[in-house]
């Protein structure tokens, strides 16, 4: 029984869906994004609320459900919220700068690195230590947030890198000098 697949996703005011197929488009006031209606799953709209069914009860169906549901309420969201990231820089020089549409990151390389956005996400700097991502698409959010993420990931011993924001990072203890050997 899946039990985020027999969810309902109460659209809120302003987001339309036009079904074509196996394809579902969500419509709102910050965009259009498609959904892929997977394979042995039906949606269903009665005015406001669109529900989710499975044609039979295969392994790859079940699974199929609850994620088909998730992608189309995540796309909901996108279009009639956004989505947005924060990180943040920590350590000295550590800095960020926009060239474009792209950000340039000093993270304690001997180069720079630049991150180009994926397709309909915008990336700004709030401060030298602060970047946002933002953009209707959870994915690609996400996925543009991770790669300036992976130009320094944070280290657990002095907790320098590039974190999210509100993300915790347990230090560790370092070596002891002199911790009682002869």
């Amino acid at each position: 029984m899946s039990r985020i697949g027999n969810k309902q996703v109460v659209l809120p005011a302003g987001v339309t869906v036009n079904v074509n197929g196996n394809v579902a488009t969500v419509t709102g006031p910050k965009g259009s994004l498609d959904v892929v209606i997977n394979e042995g799953i039906t949606l269903h709209q009665e005015g406001e609320v669109v529900t989710f069914t499975r044609a039979n009860e295969k392994k790859q169906t079940k699974q199929n459900h609850g994620t088909t549901r998730a992608n189309f309420y995540n796309a909901v969201v996108g279009v009639h919220e956004g989505y947005k990231k924060t990180l943040e820089l920590k350590g000295i020089g550590y800095k960020a700068i926009m060239k474009g549409t792209a950000v340039e990151i000093w993270a304690g390389y001997s180069h720079t690195t630049v991150i180009n956005p994926e397709p309909g996400v915008t990336i700004t700097c709030v401060s030298a230590t602060e970047i946002d991502v933002t953009g209707i698409s959870k994915q690609a959010v996400g996925q543009t947030a991770a790669l300036i993420r992976g130009v320094r990931p944070p280290e657990p011993y002095l907790g320098k890198g590039i974190r999210y924001k509100g993300e915790y990072v347990a230090l560790k203890e370092g070596k002891k000098a002199g911790s009682g050997k002869k």
